[in-house]
């Protein structure tokens, strides 16, 4: 079984792409604090219209609760092989609250 829940602060601005026709991915460096022992830090891959929907109402510093599945990939760069892990959301849940509103922030759901 490939299961993955995070909860943690976003590092970077969303990216928004659009990889092949009617396909978008959103990316972005996800930051898990591990008190007293500093953070983790993964890359999340976001599709289609939940990839949307975060790269319009996530920033840099937001506070998310990511589910989803490792996925490895390996490419060669300047002649080395490089290896990552990152984690393809499958639901991406808004922790932070809106300006002046104590009720978490979740826009409607997308599918």
């Amino acid at each position: 079984m490939n299961v993955v829940t995070l909860i943690g602060n976003l590092c970077t601005d969303v990216e928004l792409r659009e990889p092949a026709a009617d396909k978008k991915l959103a990316t972005f460096l996800l930051a898990i604090d591990r008190p007293k022992e500093g953070a983790d830090f993964v890359w999340v891959a976001v599709w289609d219209r939940q990839a949307e929907v975060s790269a319009e109402y996530l920033r840099k510093g937001s506070h998310v609760a990511i589910d989803g599945r490792l996925r490895s990939r390996s490419w060669e760069e300047e002649g080395k092989r490089r290896d990552a892990v990152e984690v393809v959301a499958n639901r991406v849940q808004f922790l932070d609250s809106r300006a002046g509103d104590d009720a978490p922030f979740a826009p409607a759901a997308a599918s």
